[in-house]
């Protein structure tokens, strides 16, 4: 991801815009700390449409209605912690 200063992105907004639509997204950066990302719109389309739900993802199991699942434990003893 290219970085920006505020300055250059300010001055050269349209390359800016015109690299985050055929090379990704770009980093703003003012005083040296990031401040902003420019996205193609498809790229924050794709970021922010809506997410499936937990709920409906696991409904969406295999294992989905099985009364009983077995796990197998590790029988091994208890792990050792370092001092």
């Amino acid at each position: 991801m290219r970085t920006w200063q505020m300055k250059e992105a300010q001055a050269r907004l349209s390359k800016l815009v015109k690299l985050a639509q055929t090379e990704g997204p770009q980093a703003i950066t003012l005083r040296g700390k990031s401040v902003a990302v420019v996205l193609a719109s498809h790229a924050f389309e794709q970021l922010s449409r809506d997410k499936q739900a937990l709920v409906d993802f696991m409904r969406q199991s295999p294992l989905h209605g099985l009364d009983e699942i077995e796990f197998e434990r590790d029988q091994s003893g208890a792990r050792e912690e370092d001092l």
